[in-house]
């Protein structure tokens, strides 16, 4: 089944299921004290050049998302996000319950927020009837497909700095944004004033696997214990590990974020020439989201898969992946043509 409904529903690539072979011989230390896990560790050390740098490798996103903002957390804090971020619609409550801090859900209008957007949230401080504002918590790229450029982090960085806050960016794909923007992992976190994020593996190529770093040393100070706690810590840790060595180091990470990118891209410029498609957000990454009679959508679903975005107006969205081929995009754009032709 070839599908655009997610780009977790991909398979590996290649190069990292031989890493995980090759991973795969006599016994290591457990709990990530083996050569795989130090030497990925040091990748990431080299990527952001700074050698006091303690990265975290975790299953999953959310555990990654949760793990980091327990760590800039207290219970009560607020979390101040996008009214469509994955901590606020597709964790199942997992934040709010496992930091005990609120949720500040921001309305936008493609998924990013601005310093215009958060300063009115910015209020209560020292006032213990309120919720204290402590994280202003981003996706890098949202779940509207579109990025933040450099620029618009350092805004909001030095926003939450100057109120005594932290910067997280949830980073499940940031690659595709640093694909998109043409700039270096480092370039888009730690020049920009990010205090902790994450970067994906599992939407990306990996069979598992999500790496969290921490910019600032209070915050890795206890992250061990959260992973611990939150039951993100893999025993067998050199098979995250040895995943991200040629992901990082072949730069297969970018490779494939280029592959998605390319893909969705293709399918923007097929689909914008369909009539009746009304493409509803900028396509900057692997994202693509487009409203069409229910008619024509649901006939649709009877050969791919893919999900709804916003129901109201039948808005749905598809997603690209690595090993999307030009041929997957060919096929589904005649089908889609051939159903309005129809209707």
């Amino acid at each position: 089944m070839r599908s655009f409904g997610s780009d977790n529903n991909s398979g590996v690539h290649p190069r990292i299921m031989h890493a995980l072979m090759e991973s795969n011989v006599d016994h290591a230390i457990a709990y990530g004290d083996d050569k795989w896990t130090h030497e990925a560790e040091d990748v990431l050390r080299t990527m952001l050049e700074d050698r006091e740098l303690e990265p975290f490798f975790l299953f999953n996103g959310t555990g990654a998302n949760v793990v980091a903002l327990q760590a800039c957390t207290l219970p009560f804090h607020s979390i101040l996000c996008a009214a469509t971020a994955h901590i606020a619609v597709d964790e199942c409550g997992a934040p709010v319950k496992l930091t005990g801090a609120s949720l500040k859900e921001i309305v936008t209008p493609d998924g990013k927020l601005t310093p215009d957007l958060v300063r009115p949230h910015l209020q209560g401080f020292g006032f213990e009837h309120h919720s204290q504002p402590k994280v202003i918590a981003i996706s890098q790229t949202t779940e509207l497909g579109t990025c933040y450029t450099a620029d618009e982090i350092k805004a909001l960085a030095d926003l939450a700095h100057a109120h005594d806050m932290y910067l997280f960016v949830d980073g499940t794909r940031i690659a595709n944004a640093c694909v998109h923007l043409g700039v270096t992992l480092k370039e888009i976190t730690s020049d920009c004033g990010v205090d902790i994020f994450t970067l994906g593996g599992t939407k990306n190529g990996l069979m598992f696997g999500e790496a969290l770093v921490p910019l600032r040393k209070e915050l890795a100070e206890h992250l061990k214990y959260y992973r611990k706690q939150t039951t993100q810590l893999y025993s067998k840790m050199r098979y995250i590990a040895a995943q991200f060595i040629p992901y990082l180091n072949e730069n297969i990470w970018l490779e494939n974020a280029q592959k998605s990118n390319a893909a969705a891209r293709l399918l923007w410029n097929e689909m914008r020439e369909i009539k009746g498609v009304e493409i509803t957000q900028s396509v900057e990454s692997n994202a693509l989201f487009f409203i069409l009679p229910k008619m024509i959508t649901d006939k649709l679903r009877e050969r791919y898969f893919f999900y709804d975005w916003d129901e109201s107006r039948n808005e749905m969205r598809l997603v690209c992946s690595w090993d999307t081929t030009e041929q997957d995009i060919r096929d589904f754009i005649a089908y889609l043509k051939t159903l309005v032709a129809e209707a």
